[in-house]
């Protein structure tokens, strides 16, 4: 409440107490001056937009995978090629990520409980530090059969259909990885994107094939391993961003300029002096906010409720993806007048 320097706290996500019939008009003339939308369904239609692309993406990109494997698992049997048949046992291995995704996807359609109280959001980042053990394994199997093939040479038939095998591994690969990344940067899955990278990984080494199997042709036996090895150093560089991207989502991290735009949504509410403190987390691939805002200590409670409601509403409206905020509202000099503590 605001009376005699204390709070008043407000919290919208998507259930939403309506105040008394007076509040309820004061509230309703605060949105039509306001000029802002900030129904609770068009947060939800978001999510479940945003859900489903996801679903598609990792459906879509699934099924390409297991083409691209099928045809290479025809070649294995012509050509007898033990680096492509890794690479065809590595690729279906890995279109199988999907499926740790697709569960998280399902659990973030559930809602909060008790025990869950923000929901099950964050099963998406757990399904990341799968993905990120899966590339990390790919790493170290491919730099195991580069150096196996170095201390056991063996020989390759049909170069020209393992060659155009790991063609196909490679832009089947690298297909998946462009949409897996590009669809989890727009409904902003963090857990999609280390996918991407991931399906990114498998198309080095199908590369490592191909360029392994040209170098053969020309009678350079060794050129299979070596090539195996620099791509080991390149798989690396994608487990090392996508360790960034999963584990910046881990520690709560957003970029700044969504904090930004968060602050400029609140204090271009009319009556709100400052943003006293605002913070903005990732709940899967949607985000919430949390503000203390400070405002003239003569306003009424009803006064304030309005207020802090508006400035929610200007929060829904402005920030991208966000799908609920808890406005707390200060009065101006509470806080310096206990030396800065509510």
């Amino acid at each position: 409440m605001l009376d005699g320097g204390h709070v008043h706290e407000h919290d919208h996500g998507h259930d939403h107490q309506h105040p008394p019939s007076r509040g309820r008009v004061r509230h309703v003339l605060s949105e039509v001056i306001g000029g802002h939308s900030h129904d609770a369904a068009d947060q939800v239609d978001q999510a479940m937009e945003a859900d489903a692309a996801g679903r598609r993406a990792l459906l879509i990109s699934l099924a390409g995978l297991v083409v691209t494997a099928s045809i290479q698992a025809v070649v294995v049997v012509l050509s007898g090629s033990v680096a492509l048949l890794g690479d065809t046992l590595h690729n279906v291995a890995d279109a199988l990520t999907a499926v740790p995704l697709l569960i998280a996807f399902a659990l973030a359609k559930r809602p909060a409980s008790k025990r869950y109280t923000y929901g099950y959001g964050r099963a998406e980042d757990l399904a990341g530090l799968f993905v990120i053990a899966m590339i990390a394994l790919s790493s170290a199997m491919a730099c195991y059969e580069a150096i196996d093939r170095l201390i056991h040479p063996r020989d390759v038939t049909h170069l020209w259909a393992v060659a155009i095998a790991a063609l196909i591994g490679f832009a089947g690969n690298e297909i998946v990885a462009r949409y897996r990344i590009r669809v989890g940067r727009q409904i902003g899955s963090a857990a999609l994107v280390a996918d991407g990278l991931h399906a990114r990984t498998d198309g080095f080494t199908s590369l490592a094939v191909l360029l392994g199997a040209g170098g053969v042709a020309l009678g350079w036996r060794a050129a299979d391993p070596i090539v195996g090895l620099l791509i080991t150093v390149a798989i690396l560089g994608v487990l090392r961003s996508a360790v960034k991207q999963v584990g910046a989502r881990l520690m709560d991290a957003v970029d700044a300029g969504v904090v930004d735009q968060a602050s400029a949504a609140i204090t271009s509410v009319s009556g709100v002096n400052s943003v006293r403190e605002l913070r903005v987390r990732w709940i899967g691939h949607t985000l919430r906010a949390e503000a203390d805002i400070t405002v003239n200590p003569t306003l009424s409670v009803g006064e304030a409720h309005d207020l802090a409601h508006h400035a929610e509403g200007h929060l829904l409206a402005e920030v991208k993806r966000l799908s609920a905020a808890t406005i707390h509202v200060s009065p101006v000099g509470a806080h310096s007048a206990v030396g800065g503590s509510s």
